[in-house]
């Protein structure tokens, strides 16, 4: 007899009765947790192989989307160089290559910032520009791992030593070692469980990095002497507010180290003066201003009509934040003094400063903002001598400035793109206010943007308030009639999902289907407001904000009930696991919820839990609070799983996830498929983090099966 069909695996109720503030809880699937049980990674894999099972028809989609997405890919590239001290620095890929190499060469012409032009299609042990030094071989360093990530490098200021910081199991917990660049050799010094990566002091002899607790908030910063134990390292500042964790960096202009402690609502930022002499006033950490709960605040060395002075990011005067001025000496907040003053219509995100100009980053509508402030020289009467914005004509885009470490260069790098037109890197000229076009992201293939639409949508609240939506699709496709619909969002934590392009993308639109993105409140889009009003006791009008969207893109005539798959991760996963139980039925064809945040009730419950305390300034502490028990509860998505008819759903976790523990999805699923029924697939990888597989053609492979699910449940798959 033939083998009896796979069946969907189904984990056993064992039921676990918790009480808090009165309310009795059951939780059947606590025990799926312990990660070294051989019963909880035999469901895993078993559900694997399911998943893999339900998917095999797909097979074929999935290898044509990921040959898609290396067509259309200059697999042997080279990033626009940035210079830094006297070098210019870039990255390059080569074909079948999964990391690629990090790497420099001396810079020819002090005056002239042109960054230099490559040669093209050469081999990889061939220099791309003359002179060309290979800092890290990215590919032989991950040799022998099934994951690898590079947590950051840093060149010592002397430029002769390179700090970098690996993880190999996905885990988030970094080693940092020291490379001579002169020798090529490594240096003794090994530091490990470090927090991503190191922060030179200015004589190159040490470094400092962060560690993390037991709950993985960093809270410790420390300074390394080079030729000394790790366990001889310096504790330079310890947070021991558990709402709080802590971070070191350094200005722009070499002269200040920086440690800022931050929750989500406080900051406090400690500097040390490097020009201070020992035992002179100013020497030594100072705390500039004292936190203050619900202040948030950052600092940038600035000089401005001759003087040094301290710029101070703040949302103290207002929610949207203001630009002040104050000296470089511990200064309360009412001596702040107003550079740009706080606007409701414009959210100010943050400042870079140089020596000719200041560059605002800000938002306004939706959209993303440059803003260039020209500055005096010393003796001139205004300190800015004029203030205006960098303009692009599209209706929708996403504009930012990055890669400008050297305080006195005469350009601004930054980037542009919109969901049609590939990145871009352009230098803007401040003394011309000229914008030249450095390096745009090669599309091969034939890519033609013109072949494609975007456009802003407004969808209607329940409360009324109006969310913004992007969209794109081919021209041809929309022209036909109502289309499929992959609609994305995540609203949590400010973080704006702006719209841009994706090379993978083109896969979805080129089969008929527009991707849109949901701009909903809980995110960053529209000001501090759109934050507040999907957080702690308003989270809800995140999920009823998505359903509203979705339903805005059937009634104006975009697509049709069923023809939308909703996708998320992390806490948009908590999106989508709560849209799953909050919308009309018929409304939605399918949901992808990756690393989703879906036992949130259970997590905040428990202060031990990596994240927790840090996190209630976001969900609030059901712990200590019974309305934020009873709000939780009333939409945690694991909790509120019902008899009732859901869209197929496929879950996506990693086994070595710090940030949302693969349990959460395991348990959701055990009890979607419990409770209601219901046709879903989690896929887990073993040997992964909260990023998802390392390397980009296994990043291709990853995101090429969860697109040819999505294409499947929007009608665009292969017949069975």
């Amino acid at each position: 007899m033939p083998d009896a069909a796979p069946v969907a695996p189904l984990a056993p109720a064992r039921p676990q009765t918790t009480e808090h503030h009165g309310r009795v809880r059951v939780d059947d699937y606590e025990w799926l947790r312990d990660k070294e049980s051989p019963e909880v990674i035999a469901f895993l894999e078993a559900n694997n192989a399911w998943t893999e099972a339900r998917t095999e028809h797909l097979a074929g989609l999935r290898q044509d989307i990921f040959d898609e997405i290396k067509a259309r890919t200059l697999e042997t590239d080279l990033s626009l160089p940035v210079r830094r001290r006297g070098y210019w620095y870039y990255g390059r890929s080569f074909a079948g290559r999964e990391y690629g190499a990090s790497c420099r060469v001396p810079v020819a012409d002090p005056a002239d910032w042109t960054p230099p032009t490559p040669a093209t299609d050469v081999a990889p042990d061939q220099p791309a520009l003359p002179g060309e030094e290979v800092l890290l071989d990215l590919d032989a360093l991950a040799e022998g791992h099934d994951f690898f990530s590079l947590g950051g490098s840093a060149v010592s200021p002397t430029t002769t030593l390179l700090a970098w910081a690996t993880d190999v199991v996905g885990d988030e917990r970094y080693t940092i070692r020291v490379k001579d660049l002169a020798t090529g050799g490594e240096l003794p010094d090994v530091i490990t469980g470090a927090m991503g990566g190191a922060t030179w002091d200015r004589g190159g002899d040490a470094f400092y990095y962060s560690t993390v607790d037991e709950s993985w908030r960093p809270d410790k910063i420390w300074r390394h002497t080079l030729g000394t134990d790790q366990a001889e390292d310096e504790l330079v500042f310890h947070e021991p507010d558990e709402r709080f964790w802590t971070g070191l960096g350094r200005s722009r202009t070499d002269r200040f180290l920086l440690i800022e402690s931050g929750a989500k609502i406080t900051t406090e930022v400690r500097y040390l003066d490097l020009d201070a002499a020992p035992g002179t006033p100013g020497a030594g950490w100072q705390v500039f201003a004292a936190r203050e709960e619900g202040v948030e605040y950052g600092l940038e060395h600035a000089v401005l009509g001759g003087e040094d002075v301290f710029l101070v990011h703040h949302n103290g005067n207002g929610p949207d934040f203001e630009i002040a001025v104050a000296p470089l000496a511990p200064t309360p907040r009412e001596q702040w003094r107003p550079l740009i003053a706080h606007d409701p219509a414009v959210r100010l995100e943050g400042v870079d400063a140089f020596a000719t100009h200041l560059v605002v980053h800000q938002r306004s509508g939706g959209l993303t903002q440059l803003r260039i402030l020209d500055l005096g020289g010393e003796g001139d009467a205004e300190a800015v001598t004029d203030d205006y914005l960098v303009k692009f004509d599209d209706e929708l885009y996403t504009i930012g400035a990055g890669g400008n470490p050297d305080f006195h260069q005469p350009t601004v790098r930054l980037g542009y793109t919109t969901m049609r037109r590939p990145s871009s890197v352009y230098d803007y000229d401040v003394a011309t206010r000229s914008l030249t076009l450095r390096k745009q992201q090669p599309v091969l293939g034939g890519y033609d943007a013109d072949d494609y639409e975007e456009h802003r949508l407004w969808a209607t609240a329940p409360d009324g308030e109006r969310v913004p939506i992007s969209i794109v699709v081919r021209r041809d496709a929309r022209a036909a009639g109502p289309v499929p619909v992959h609609l994305y969002a995540y609203g949590s934590y400010e973080h704006s999902i702006d719209p841009g392009m994706s090379v993978a993308r083109l896969s979805v639109l080129d089969r008929g289907a527009a991707f849109a993105i949901a701009h909903v409140r809980g995110g960053g889009e529209l000001g501090r407001r759109w934050y507040d009003d999907g957080k702690l006791l308003h989270k809800r009008n995140t999920f009823t904000d998505f359903i509203a969207a979705a339903e805005h893109l059937v009634a104006s005539g975009w697509t049709t009930p069923g023809a939308i798959v909703a996708e998320g991760g992390s806490a948009g996963g908590l999106l989508m696991g709560a849209v799953a139980n909050l919308a009309p039925e018929g409304l939605l064809g399918g949901i992808v919820a990756s690393v989703p945040f879906v036992d949130n009730l259970t997590t905040m419950l428990d202060a031990t839990l990596p994240l927790t305390v840090v996190e209630y300034d976001e969900w609030g502490n059901p712990e200590a609070d019974p309305e934020v028990y009873d709000y939780l509860a009333s939409y945690a998505p694991y909790d509120n799983v019902s008899d009732r008819a859901y869209p197929p759903i496929l879950a996506e976790t990693s086994l070595n996830d710090t940030r949302v523990l693969y349990v959460e999805p395991a348990k959701w699923v055990a009890r979607l498929r419990a409770v209601a029924g219901a046709d879903v697939l989690l896929r887990t990888e073993m040997a992964a983090g909260h990023g998802g597989v390392s390397g980009r053609y296994k990043g291709w492979h990853d995101r090429a099966f969860s697109l040819a699910w999505i294409l499947d449940r929007l009608g665009a798959g292969p017949e069975r």
